[in-house]
């Protein structure tokens, strides 16, 4: 079932704008048909919440997706350095000072499955948060005038906050409520499926412990036992709808946009490289190019497909004009399209990856277990299905059915590349190897036009804090600042 935002959602947004604060924030100016936190239900404060969270998501993935280069700036243009403001604008005005109020107001009422969702939207907040910017103000972020000035905690600490939240989400989700108090179609992504709400939490949790298997916090066994409770269909899918009055912000922002000769994106040369045979030579004489990449982008009815090199000016990597520009009416680019969280298939590719690390997999080793490599084929699997497309041509393409005595990690990653296309996540898996062309194959640094210019040559690693904070709590945010190409902590 779609899950489509409804048009009293945007009321409540304009109802809520105002709450979002401390109710005392300056005293003044407040606008006239807000509503006081008391006279607020849970329910009402739910839908903002999930509307914002994936919002900020798309926002992320604004600089995110330039960055692993699923798309450039019109005509081949590579970004620097982000604040990511937009994201930080979700989390800390609508987000967490709405989370606060449901939170509060489930204690009250012991509304522990109400409580227990509220968990899993801070745990993917802060996720995302820590993953941008590395340390960030939480356990002193909702104090209001209490504290004007909240001091930022570690990465370690919020990953720590992290983990509890999902499982005291996941032991609360199978707990009893006796509350009377339901979650309903409020609920934007599940409609109120708290069976759904705990997969999901498990699903996350691996994916969150993933970061720390490199650092050998945890260990790819545990990925395993948590993603082996996680989504077990498409229909698990994290994933938030529009509707044709309230419509997708990259129909909007790439599709419209083009068609009003305003600022739009092209599709990168990484993406189309991986898709188009260029990396993968396709073996079996059946299949030209994956067969998700018109779903993805169009390239005008040309012969060939040809992306966008970073910061190539316009040119593809042949040297000759690039085409490659997003689809109309493509997955991510009708105007009812989903934005999308996490689903089944990076699950399968999360567990294709963990089991292949815990056989000792490295990043040029070749094989692996039958579990890794059936979850791997599964994951494609997954992947075309809810793309809309028949994949069985390329799942019995040499390049593909490597068998698991041939399977390498960037089989898998390759595969978890293209399935996350427009998905910030896909961030973290560069920055968790490095960059590198081993596993993510014909991976290069944008050009740069000005050689001597900010970063040339250094992949970028983080966002800096935003200026508004700066603003306002200056020697906080300089004592946690640091350079956009500085590692976060998991990925030192």
């Amino acid at each position: 079932m779609k899950k489509h935002i409804t048009k009293s959602l945007f009321l409540i947004l304009l109802m809520i704008g105002a709450t979002a604060c401390s109710e005392d924030y300056f005293e003044v100016n407040t606008p006239s048909g807000t509503v006081n936190e008391d006279q607020l239900r849970m329910n009402d404060l739910l839908a903002p919440v999930i509307h914002s969270t994936m919002e900020g998501q798309y926002s992320a993935e604004l600089t995110f997706g330039n960055y692993v280069q699923n798309f450039v700036s019109q005509q081949g243009g590579a970004v620097g350095e982000t604040q990511a403001s937009g994201l930080w604008s979700q989390i800390y005005l609508y987000v967490l000072p709405n989370i606060k109020i449901i939170k509060e107001k489930a204690a009250a009422e012991n509304a522990i499955h109400f409580g227990a969702v509220a968990d899993v939207l801070t745990a993917i907040n802060l996720g995302i948060a820590t993953d941008t910017w590395d340390n960030i103000p939480y356990s002193q972020a909702n104090l209001g005038q209490e504290n004007l000035f909240p001091a930022f905690d570690t990465q370690e600490e919020i990953y720590a906050e992290i983990f509890n939240l999902l499982d005291n989400a996941i032991a609360a989700l199978q707990a009893t409520d006796d509350s009377g108090i339901f979650v309903g179609n409020e609920d934007l992504i599940y409609r109120g499926d708290l069976d759904q709400w705990l997969r999901a939490a498990y699903t996350l949790k691996a994916r969150y412990q993933l970061r720390m298997v490199g650092n050998g916090s945890i260990s790819a066994t545990e990925v395993l036992n948590n993603i082996n409770n996680g989504f077990t269909s498409n229909d698990d899918d994290f994933q938030m709808h529009y509707d044709d009055r309230n419509i997708n912000p990259w129909y909007s922002g790439e599709i419209l946009a083009r068609a009003t000769g305003n600022f739009y994106h092209d599709i990168a040369s990484q993406i189309v490289s991986t898709m188009n045979g260029d990396y993968y030579p396709f073996q079996s004489g059946a299949l030209t190019i994956d067969p998700r990449l018109p779903v993805f982008a169009t390239n005008g009815g040309e012969e060939e497909w040809k992306g966008f090199v970073s910061g190539g000016g316009g040119l593809a990597p042949d040297g000759t004009s690039a085409n490659a520009q997003f689809v109309d009416g493509g997955y991510f680019t009708r105007i009812d399209a989903p934005l999308v969280l996490i689903t089944y298939a990076e699950a399968q590719f999360i567990k294709a990856e963990a089991a292949f690390l815990a056989n000792g997999g490295n990043e040029t080793s070749v094989g692996s277990t039958s579990v890794a490599y059936e979850a791997y084929l599964e994951g494609i699997s997954a992947s075309m299905n809810k793309y809309g497309v028949d994949g069985s041509d390329y799942l019995a393409d040499g390049v593909v059915a490597v068998g698991e005595g041939g399977l390498m990690l960037n089989h898998i990653m390759k595969e978890k590349y293209i399935h996350n296309f427009l998905n910030p996540e896909t961030f973290v898996d560069y920055r968790r190897y490095d960059f590198s062309d081993e596993v993510f194959v014909g991976l290069t640094i944008r050009e740069e036009d000005d050689s001597e210019g900010d970063y040339a040559g250094e992949w970028f690693r983080r966002a800096t804090y935003p200026s508004s904070e700066l603003i306002r709590n200056e020697d906080v945010v300089l004592a946690n600042q640091q350079l956009p190409t500085t590692p976060v902590g998991w990925d030192e």
